[in-house]
């Protein structure tokens, strides 16, 4: 591809990503609805998804920023649930949807079917994490559908490699696809376990923020192509190393964190939107060829799959829900909150997206019906998104489901501030008793007032609102806080044009001055 067709895609994605900020659209729909439309505007170019490009170089980096911002702890504590819906329920719908489709389609081979079960199995990392941010989901259901996004592509492309070996006449039984799913599976969860130990030793080892996090964008690509490489799955790789990565971000040096949170930040927001945008942009790439399934009978085709892509979710979500509950006492004690809000809402958060597209895209040409499974594809990627993903706000708030407790959760943060705040009150009174640590009295001042402007701040959240403005006392702090910076900054600036002090100077003032007003963003943020 020419360069200037892929910046025009990366810069046309981004800005309607932006724009869909503005709007009540998700930023996913939104791209996908431009991406329809664009496809046929004269002078755009054909972006037909290449799956050598699609699974090797974009859906690791994706997988890597959505597994280090995940929390393994809570995945830990919801293992049951992900397992369930990233393996059980990839199968089941594999199954489910092939038989269908088998049903429906006249002259289908069973073997065909499934592979085409296998493609749109897996719901879309990017769509589920996307919508599910956007909504602000319940903690659990939030944790639950990024892990089963995390996993379910490794079960999904296993699937589909068992089922095409079948129609190329190169499978080996029923027991042997259980064998290599298996095989993939183990293998690329310890190729992860193997590579995370030693990466996390050089990460922390490395003094260089820069060399930290060149090494941090080279970790996903890595992790998935060693993997595959020995024939394992690189999708659990990348998960595997990326969630311990996370786990243990705290032990990087902190300009490593606030460099690698906003490469990656950048990074994902662009891939996030070039993917949805391909999804639309594949329109005509798909239509080629389809001559024997034009009309009604492929719009039928259609529904049917994509009817049986929703319904086969609910068949298997609700007794993944309820049925482990009957059965365990101890389920039933440790998920006491749970009812039929919670499966209504996984079910229908089911959005498939661009792996599915890439892995059909793979399928070699000699395949029969490989121009059917391609528009089977596409129409169950864009129903999925367009259809759920614009009815899920409205569901979610006619089933009232309990919001975040915000509340509680600073109650929580101001707790564990206080606590931390003691600690180093503690260890500074130590280190001030040592003769070689002496600091005049306004220094010593200085740090503790620190430690007390950190204490207070999350407890000045939970007070009484502003009358004119309705800002808590926080947060006119931190607003006066930016006031006076740009005071400063502008002075700077000025004494540089004045020649009272040259460029490099400069650049260290502002520096320290943007360090300042980034922690005062992120706390804002947080």
């Amino acid at each position: 591809m020419e360069v200037l067709p892929l910046v025009a895609l990366v810069a046309g994605s981004a800005a309607v990503a932006g724009l869909a900020r503005r709007t009540p659209v998700p930023a996913p729909l939104l791209l996908v609805a431009v991406g329809l439309v664009a496809a046929y505007l004269p002078g755009v170019p054909s972006y037909a998804l290449d799956p050598h490009v699609v699974l090797p170089l974009l859906l690791p980096p994706l997988l890597y920023t959505a597994a280090v911002d995940s929390s393994y702890l809570d995945l830990r504590a919801n293992v049951r649930p992900v397992a369930l819906l990233s393996v059980g329920y990839v199968l089941f719908a594999t199954l489910a949807v092939g038989y269908v489709t088998y049903l429906v389609v006249p002259g289908l081979s069973l073997t065909v079917a499934l592979v085409l079960g296998a493609v749109i199995a897996p719901p879309d990392a990017v769509a589920a994490t996307a919508i599910a941010r956007r909504l602000g989901l319940p903690p659990r259901i939030t944790t639950i559908l990024q892990g089963e996004s995390l996993v379910n592509d490794a079960t999904a492309i296993t699937a589909y490699k068992v089922a095409l070996a079948a129609v190329v006449g190169e499978g080996a039984g029923w027991a042997g696809g259980v064998v290599e799913f298996l095989l993939a599976s183990v293998g690329g969860v310890g190729v992860g376990l193997v590579l995370m130990v030693p990466i996390h030793h050089l990460r922390t080892r490395l003094r260089e923020p820069l060399l930290q996090n060149t090494l941090s964008l080279l970790i996903p690509f890595v992790a998935y192509a060693v993997a595959e490489r020995l024939h394992a799955s690189g999708v659990l790789a990348v998960v595997v190393v990326a969630l311990y990565l996370g786990h243990r971000s705290w032990q990087v040096d902190f300009a490593t964190r606030l460099q690698e949170a906003a490469v990656w930040k950048m990074i994902a927001f662009l891939l996030e939107s070039v993917v949805f945008a391909l999804i639309g942009l594949q329109l005509p790439v798909v239509l080629r060829g389809l001559d024997e399934y034009e009309g009604a009978a492929a719009a039928w085709y259609a529904v049917a799959v994509f009817l049986a892509v929703v319904v086969a979710r609910y068949v298997w979500v609700f007794p993944a829900t309820f049925v482990p509950r009957w059965l365990s006492a101890r389920i039933r004690e440790r998920e006491p909150d749970t009812t039929w809000k919670s499966p209504v809402i996984v079910g229908w958060a089911g959005m498939r997206g661009v792996v599915s597209l890439a892995i059909a895209f793979s399928v070699p040409m000699d395949v029969p019906h490989r121009n059917l499974i391609l528009l089977l594809t596409f129409t169950t990627v864009i129903g999925t998104l367009v259809v759920q993903g614009l009815t899920l706000p409205p569901l979610i708030r006619l089933l009232r489901l309990p919001p975040r407790d915000t509340r509680a959760e600073t109650l929580a943060e101001a707790q564990a501030q206080s606590e931390a705040s003691r600690a180093a009150e503690e260890r500074l009174a130590e280190l001030l008793e040592d003769p070689a640590n002496a600091l005049p009295p306004p220094l010593a001042d200085r740090l503790r007032g620190v430690l007390e402007r950190r204490r207070n701040a999350v407890w000045e959240r939970l007070g009484e609102a502003n009358p004119v403005t309705g800002e808590s006392a926080d947060d006119v702090y931190r607003r006066l806080a930016r006031e006076m910076i740009e005071a400063e900054r502008e002075v700077f600036v000025a004494l540089r044009d004045a020649r009272r002090i040259d460029d490099e100077m400069l650049r260290v003032l502002l520096r320290r001055l943007d360090l300042e007003e980034a922690a005062a963003y992120r706390e804002e943020t947080a």
